[in-house]
C-alpha cells in the first residue's frame, strides 16, 4: 500500500466519532534532578522543577483520537473531588464531549502520581478504588451510550481493573455494537479476559497474555499458538498482540498472521503506548482501513509516542512523519 494511501486513511480519520467507555485517569507528574542520597534512608532527593497534570487511562486514548482527528465521546466515573475537577476541567478546556461522564461519591478519582528526574521513573504512586462501580452507575453510563450510539463510528471498552468495566458493561456494550453494527475493540485487563467474546478486535500485551493463561511466554511461535487459541476461546475477528520492542503480531479470525517489526528508533517511556494502539487502530478501521492497515498504522504510532517520556497522545504530522520515513 502507498503512503498516499496511508495519508487518505488519516484524512478520513477527521470526524469520525469513537466512544470509549472505561477507566478515566488523571496522570500526574513532579518533574525534578536527583543530585543526592537522603541521609535518612538509601533514596534518592528530588528537586523538584514543576509538576504537571495530564490526561490518563480511557482519557488519554480519548486524547489520542482527538490528536488525529477524531471525535472521542467519554464514558466513565470520577469522583466527587478536587481530582476529579482538575481531569473534567482538562477535558472540558480542550472541547471533549464529558456528558457520559458519571460522579461517583463513593471512590476517589483514579490519580498516577509518577516521579521523574533526568528523564527518568523514579517512583510512581497510585491513588485508586479497584471495586466494581455499583449498579446504579452501571446503568447511568448504559443510557448515556445508548442515547448516543446513532452518533457514533466505534467504540473502545479501555479496561484498567479500576471498576468501570464490569461484566454487566461489557456484555451490554458489546451487545449493542453487534445490534447497530458498530466496530468494537477492546484493550483489556486480566478480570475479565476471556468474558470480551466476539468484538472486532482484542488487543492484549504479553503480559496480559501471561496472566491470563498462568504461563511464561518463551518465544514467537508459542506466542502465535497462545493467540489462536485466545480467538478460539472469545470468537473475535482480530487479535492484535503488542510485544513492546519486538513490534505486533496480528491474528485474524480466516487464518492470516501477520507479524509488524516495531518502527521505534528509541524507546523513552513505554507509558501510554498501549492507549495509542488501541486509539490508532479504532480510529483507522472506522476510517475505512482494514485491520492489517489500521494495525501498521498503530504501530507506527506507538513507535512515535514511545520515543517521549510521559503518556504523550500521537499527533497526525508525527504519523505522517514515520510512514514517510520509513518509505525512504
Amino acid at each position: 500500500m502507498s503512503i498516499s494511501e496511508y495519508y487518505k486513511i488519516l484524512e478520513n480519520c477527521n470526524g469520525k466519532k469513537i466512544a470509549i467507555i472505561g477507566d478515566l485517569m488523571l496522570d500526574r507528574y513532579v518533574w525534578g534532578n536527583v543530585s543526592r542520597v537522603s541521609p535518612e534512608a538509601p533514596v534518592p532527593v528530588i528537586d523538584v522543577l514543576r509538576e504537571s497534570d495530564s490526561l490518563g487511562g480511557a482519557s488519554n486514548v480519548a486524547n489520542n483520537i482527538k490528536s488525529l482527528g477524531g471525535v472521542p465521546i467519554l464514558f466513565g466515573v470520577v469522583g466527587k473531588d478536587n481530582n476529579g475537577n482538575v481531569l473534567k476541567s482538562i477535558l472540558e478546556k480542550n472541547s471533549f464531549d464529558v456528558s457520559g461522564i458519571i460522579v461517583d461519591e463513593t471512590r476517589p478519582t483514579t490519580v498516577k502520581l509518577r516521579v521523574i528526574a533526568h528523564q527518568q521513573h523514579v517512583v510512581r504512586i497510585d491513588n485508586e478504588k479497584r471495586e466494581s462501580i455499583n449498579s446504579e452507575i452501571e446503568k447511568k453510563l448504559l443510557t448515556a451510550l445508548e442515547n448516543n450510539i446513532y452518533n457514533i463510528d466505534g467504540i473502545i471498552l479501555e479496561d484498567y481493573n479500576k471498576g468501570v468495566i464490569t461484566q454487566n458493561i461489557l456484555q451490554n456494550v458489546i451487545a449493542l455494537a453487534t445490534k447497530h453494527n458498530k466496530i468494537i475493540t477492546v484493550d483489556p485487563k486480566h478480570s475479565h479476559f476471556f468474558n470480551y467474546k466476539n468484538v472486532t478486535l482484542f488487543k492484549p500485551n504479553i503480559k496480559e497474555m501471561e496472566e491470563a493463561f498462568g504461563r511464561k511466554i518463551f518465544d514467537h511461535e508459542e506466542l502465535i499458538e497462545i493467540g489462536k487459541e485466545l480467538m478460539h476461546k472469545i470468537h473475535a475477528q482480530n487479535i492484535l498482540l503488542t510485544q513492546g520492542e519486538k513490534g505486533m503480531i496480528l491474528i485474524q479470525s480466516h487464518g492470516g498472521v501477520h507479524n509488524i517489526p516495531t518502527r521505534a528508533l528509541h524507546i523513552a517511556d513505554v507509558s501510554g503506548a498501549g492507549d495509542t494502539v488501541i486509539a490508532t487502530s479504532t480510529l483507522a478501521m472506522t476510517a475505512g482501513a482494514s485491520i492489517l492497515q489500521a494495525a501498521i498504522l498503530a504501530n507506527h504510532a506507538a513507535g512515535v509516542v514511545c520515543g517521549e517520556v510521559g503518556a504523550v497522545p500521537i499527533s497526525k504530522s508525527a504519523l505522517k512523519n514515520s510512514l514517510q520515513n520509513d518509505s525512504l
